[in-house]
């Protein structure tokens, strides 16, 4: 902070006027950013609730609003409670969080359902967009990988999943349709492996050397096919 300064002496010699530093040190210079301030309520849920809100975060339980306002009454209030959730439930972090397709968990920090596909469909979209703003890289690839793997842990057909994640942006509809073809065509190698496995005879070392695969990458695809198999028929 910049000192306040007596009334210049008329008799002393004038000299080149410097300019004064009016930061202090540790602040941010011109162009820098300094990193924004936790929110107070934030860091008092990282406190009350460390398996939630501390150094690695978790998909909340819905409901966990009311959850924390029964449980700590004296402690946080209604109105900065219900700001700190929104403004942590939209950060990159817990927007990463929740892409991982982790279950949501209640204030002991134990899982109690599956999230949604299309919540996980949803900040899968928001942290690439996020990311991609700030990177020159072409994330589209790592974005319809990661799609196409939401997409098989969901369960859910194709045409049920895109009526489900369905957006209004035509960008976003159309990386999810490729990231569908893309789950599509592997589902296709996977199946047409198991076929060919099955048919063999041999064992799994055997098979996988002769398709040129490591054991546990034939092993790995094998028992993918297997699952979306016994899927199919229950």
């Amino acid at each position: 902070m910049t000192r306040p300064t007596s009334a210049p002496d008329s008799t002393a010699p004038t000299r080149p006027a410097r300019a004064r530093r009016t930061d202090h040190p540790g602040a941010p210079r011109k162009g820098e950013h300094r990193p924004a301030r936790p929110h107070p309520v934030l860091e008092q849920l990282a406190q009350l609730c460390p398996a939630l809100f501390g150094e690695a975060l978790k998909p909340l339980k819905r409901g966990i609003y009311q959850d924390l306002l029964d449980t700590h009454p004296d402690v946080l209030k209604a109105d900065s409670l219900k700001a700190a959730l929104a403004l942590h439930t939209r950060s990159t972090r817990y927007l990463s969080v929740v892409a991982s397709g982790q279950e949501r968990h209640d204030l002991a920090g134990q899982p109690v359902e599956a999230l949604a596909p299309e919540h996980v469909h949803h900040a899968l979209i928001e942290v690439f967009r996020r990311r991609q703003s700030r990177t020159p890289e072409d994330l589209a690839p790592k974005l319809r990988q990661r799609l196409a793997l939401a997409f098989e842990a969901s369960g859910l057909g194709r045409e049920a999943y895109a009526a489900l994640v369905q957006s209004r942006d035509p960008a976003t509809n159309a990386i999810t349709q490729e990231a569908l073809d893309e789950a599509a065509s592997r589902a296709a190698r996977d199946d047409a492996l198991l076929r060919a496995f099955e048919a063999s005879g041999q064992p799994m070392e055997q098979f996988a050397d002769s398709y040129g695969l490591p054991a546990q990458d034939a092993r790995r695809v094998l028992e993918r096919a297997r699952a979306r198999k016994a899927s199919r028929t229950t």
